[in-house]
């Protein structure tokens, strides 16, 4: 018999609803449950391509008898993060403070005033590695709870307190200047792997909004350093495993060093993420693999990714059916020489096997290796061959069980997949690809916005869900909304990032210091108000609504939304210097104020005026780090960067703008390409 999350929306949940566990989803009622019983609460928080989340519900949610234990002394809570994601942060920083590190499944015992007591993440079903087992913790809870209750109440309200004392140390409220930038830079270079690209040891995540900073630094000042960390970084991942050699697009992380072993899940923000570098990678050096790459990671978030109703779902599933019923991690991309064998035929599949690097040992588990590109520049391969071969292996591959997909349509996680579909689009004539997000962003108007331009966070199948969205649904939002603006020259775009803007700055954020919360301020009262300013998987709300704020004043000379940005960035300030790998997207936004950022008006007698497309895509292809672009008729009302904009002498013109002051207009492709790489 089905639990109460049968009637949910979010997929991680319905997973669960056929659990003996008698679960509640997140609400008010199940902690008054807890309050008429007069028993603990069990918050369980993951998401739906967790794999290690699936190996604790097979074991513990589905076996009976942890089930009724369960039932019988706690009312069992289960959360999807990514449809909570302020629940999540507000109880992985208790988990974080109290173990000194976190992940995903969260397990964490409240007590039913929602405080909590005793931390954990995974739980075996028997003791192992230094481990207890999941039912000696739910005993050792329960007795605690029972036999010490005075003491369990005491430590949730000192961890409630010490939580409320955590308060970020904000800085001033000044941008970051030159200085900053530089010891962030400084930073960056003593933490980079020159061996392999990236920062850090394993397990190595791919540095989306870093890569974003040194692009842009290195648009800014010329420092070569910063350019060859990106460009190498890039290249590893792009010849890694942790790309999908075969149908394009990005695993969330390698488990090693060298980029070879991916977790294989496929989530949509580090794929929008990547997208966007690649392309920033390829307008500022013309690599043909960053253009190969960005290219063939839009194609697979529209191939795989896209749901019915033109929006983009969360993820594919790290597991799969191995063909025996197993759910086995990466079983859908990985190969033995045998398999080549099978597929392409003796030559071949020996060809296949030294190109992608297949060895009979293999890489991965059981003999099977994840598929790669060695650097072998030195090989010469017959290209027609390699596309042959790489075509006939997807084919067979597009034959096994495929992993799981999270339909539902997060708010944030389209925005950045808009702006990065519609850039990639512009730069490489992809009209198909600017046509893909501007059917998500009509999506997000119609399903996610409300009358009070108030944004839901997500959605599936039509269906808007119940959570209100965070900072940064509207940040993101704004981010997609005002890179289709400028690609598309529809003002409306612009319109409508202004007014999630607007709710950033009367809902979310600090009157008195100009700091940012994650969730509104008349949002649901958790134990604390989360507030976060630095880059986890994603940019954070935080730093995402600077860069948002920025480039929204930037195409129409607001004030207070210039102000506001340069106050938010206050926290870059203190934290660029000192953990520059984890404020990335706070460090290109601080590029940006450097740069101005440049304001580009585009005016020609119509959009498909061949003059006025080849000044469009060359003002969009600038590397000034944050140029906003507008491109319309003269006189025309749809953005305000193109009033009193004439043309010269009847020909399509360029302006360019930064910090009050305007070069002379131009009607020249190369001097508009100058000004704006200059």
């Amino acid at each position: 018999m089905p639990n109460r999350l049968a009637h949910e929306t979010s997929p991680y949940l319905l997973q669960h609803a056929d659990n003996p566990v008698d679960w509640w989803p997140w609400s008010a009622e199940a902690f008054e449950e807890a309050r008429k019983r007069n028993v603990p609460v069990l918050l369980s928080v993951g998401y739906s391509s967790c794999h290690w989340c699936h190996v604790m519900a097979h074991e513990s949610f589905e076996d009976q008898q942890t089930a009724e234990y369960l039932n019988a002394h706690y009312v069992s809570v289960k959360v999807d993060r990514e449809e909570r994601p302020d629940v999540d942060a507000v109880y992985m920083e208790a988990v974080q403070a109290a173990t000194g590190q976190g992940g995903w499944p969260m397990t964490v015992f409240l007590t039913p005033e929602a405080e909590p007591f005793y931390f954990g993440t995974y739980f075996p079903p028997a003791p192992r590695q230094g481990m207890p087992s999941f039912r000696q913790v739910l005993q050792g809870v329960h007795q605690a709870w029972d036999e010490r209750r005075d003491e369990v109440t005491e430590v949730a309200g000192k961890i409630v307190r010490d939580l409320a004392g955590r308060e970020i140390s904000y800085g001033d409220a000044r941008t970051p200047g030159e200085e900053e930038l530089a010891q962030a830079l400084l930073g960056l270079t003593r933490e980079y792997d020159p061996q392999r690209g990236g920062f850090g040891g394993a397990p190595k995540f791919p540095p989306s909004m870093v890569l974003e900073f040194l692009l842009r630094h290195h648009a800014r000042t010329g420092a070569e350093g910063a350019l060859q960390m990106a460009s190498d970084t890039c290249e590893r991942m792009a010849r890694g495993g942790i790309y999908d050699q075969l149908g394009g697009g990005f695993a969330r992380y390698s488990v090693d060093r060298d980029w070879v072993v991916p977790h294989f899940e496929k989530m949509l923000y580090d794929n929008a993420l990547l997208c966007r570098v690649y392309a920033h990678l390829w307008r500022a050096t013309g690599s043909e693999l960053a253009r190969r790459v960005a290219l063939e990671t839009a194609d697979f978030m529209v191939r795989e990714l896209r749901t019915n109703e033109g929006g983009f779902a969360s993820a594919l599933d790290a597991d799969s059916d191995d063909g025996t019923g197993r759910h086995v991690e990466g079983v859908y991309y990985v190969w033995t020489p045998e398999q080549l064998r099978e597929v392409l035929g003796e030559q071949d599949a020996e060809l296949a096997a030294q190109y992608f690097g297949v060895t009979e040992e293999g890489t991965f588990e059981e003999g099977a290796s994840v598929l790669q590109l060695p650097q072998q520049q030195d090989v010469l391969v017959d290209a027609g061959k390699i596309a042959s071969v790489r075509e006939r292996l997807l084919a067979a591959r597009s034959e096994r069980p495929a992993p799981g997909r999270d339909d539902k349509v997060v708010a944030a996680w389209n925005g950045l997949a808009i702006a990065a579909l519609a850039e990639t689009g512009a730069y490489f004539d992809r009209p198909d690809l600017v046509e893909a997000a501007v059917a998500a962003a009509d999506l997000l108007v119609r399903l996610h916005l409300d009358e009070q331009a108030r944004l839901t966070r997500t959605s599936k199948d039509g269906h808007a869900g119940a959570n209100a969205g965070v900072l940064e649904d509207y940040a993101d939002v704004a981010e997609g909304f005002l890179a289709l603006a400028s690609v598309t020259g529809e003002g409306v775009w612009l319109e409508f990032a202004g007014f999630l803007v607007d709710h950033v700055l009367v809902r979310f954020t600090d009157p008195e210091s100009g700091s940012l919360y994650d969730t509104a301020a008349d949002a649901e009262q958790l134990i604390r108000r989360p507030q976060d300013p630095t880059d986890n998987a994603a940019p954070s709300g935080w730093t995402a609504a600077a860069n948002a704020l920025l480039a929204y004043a930037a195409h129409t000379g607001s004030e207070p939304h210039r102000t506001a940005a340069e106050r938010a960035l206050g926290v870059v300030k203190a934290l660029g210097p000192r953990v520059p790998r984890f404020i990335g997207w706070g460090l290109a936004a601080a590029e940006a104020v450097l740069d101005g950022p440049r304001e580009v008006a585009v005016v020609g007698p119509s959009l498909d005026h061949e003059g006025t497309k080849t000044l469009h895509r060359t003002a969009l292809l600038g590397t000034a780090p944050g140029a906003v672009v507008a491109v319309g008729a003269p006189e025309s009302d749809e953005f305000p960067l193109l009033a009193d904009r004439s043309l010269v002498g009847g020909e399509p013109t360029a302006y360019v703008c930064r910090n009050f002051t305007c070069d002379a207009p131009t009607t020249e492709v190369d001097r508009l390409r100058a000004v704006l790489n200059d």
